[in-house]
């Protein structure tokens, strides 16, 4: 098993960005005893962007994935959950906004479970890392 970080990644698309701040600011509010790290920018047409999205990912206990319908043309954010899954990674993917998910997901995503956003589903997530 690799060596614990104390760092989580966050997913999330770009047109999210105002749900990523919700989040972090919830984060840091309950003073976890995480850091969390993301990829700001996403050039995923990008090799070298790829090679340090996937390194930057792996140095992570897990992932934390903001779903919304963004998610549908976000290749950046779809990037970054297939090298969680890729990499056998705890994910939690999380409901990013109150707006209805369309029926089909891309991959990775695709049919897992996404679980409401809610400090208990977080806290619980990040206390098995």
């Amino acid at each position: 098993m690799a060596e614990k970080t104390n760092k989580v990644f966050i997913s999330f698309a770009l047109k999210d960005r105002s749900a990523h701040d919700q989040l972090l600011e919830q984060l840091n509010k309950e003073q976890t005893t995480f850091s969390f790290v993301e990829m700001p920018v996403k050039q995923s047409w990008e090799p070298s962007w790829k090679d340090e999205c996937r390194e930057t990912v792996r140095g992570c206990d897990g992932v934390i994935g903001l779903i919304t319908k963004n998610y549908v043309r976000a290749d950046g954010q779809q990037w970054e959950l297939r090298c969680a899954y890729d990499a056998r990674m705890p994910v939690l993917l999380i409901h990013g906004d109150s707006d209805k998910l369309p029926s089909k997901l891309p991959e990775p995503v695709g049919d897992r479970e996404i679980d409401a956003w809610t400090w208990p589903t977080i806290s619980s997530f990040l206390n098995r890392l």
